[in-house]
């Protein structure tokens, strides 16, 4: 049997514009992009989302409100013929230090050991210098973004000495790389 490719995305920030600790559907604004982009790469790969959200933890939000949210983009991709297989999420606070959080494996050990995806052929994509550490740490490629954060955590891949797959300066940019590196 034929392993499946993946991308594996970040949520807020990357599909979605990140006002910070987002969760209210009347805020969810999809970044130029994101349907263009996964469209061109939608036949290739299966698509996931992997979520730090420590909004939860902190008591800014529920895991309720975090669905809702989470729903409701999963539904506007739906429209636009794109499917989300599963999204995953940490709820906790950084301090906590828990297994689920980005950059650690918990999720990529789940969605290898379910969906039986092939990781070095599979690709991690988010605006966070955890998202490039989490491809690199999984032994997949990994693409870090400058939308969201990305541009203000810059410096943090250098000071961390993280060196993703490709920095691309948005979401298109960033599927455009991968097609043209399959």
């Amino acid at each position: 049997m034929m392993q499946k490719k993946a991308i594996i995305l970040d949520r807020d920030g990357t599909l979605n514009e990140d006002q910070g600790y987002i969760h209210k559907i009347e805020d969810f604004k999809l970044l130029p992009g994101v349907i263009e982009g996964l469209n061109l790469v939608k036949d290739k790969f299966l698509f996931f989302i992997i979520s730090n959200q420590s909004g939860i933890g902190r008591g800014f939000y529920t895991v309720d409100d975090f669905w809702k949210f989470n729903n409701h983009l999963i539904s506007k991709l739906k429209q636009n013929n794109i499917k989300i297989e599963k999204t995953y999420f940490c709820p906790h606070k950084i301090e906590i230090n828990c297994d689920c959080r980005k950059p650690k494996l918990k999720f990529i050990k789940d969605i290898v050991s379910e969906y039986k995806i092939n990781l070095k052929e599979s690709w991690v994509i988010g605006d966070h210098p955890s998202d490039a550490q989490l491809g690199i740490n999984s032994g997949s490629k990994s693409i870090y973004l400058l939308t969201g954060h990305g541009k203000s955590h810059l410096k943090d891949l250098n000071k961390k000495e993280i060196e993703p797959t490709f920095i691309a300066k948005d979401f298109l940019t960033a599927m455009k790389y991968i097609l043209s590196n399959l």
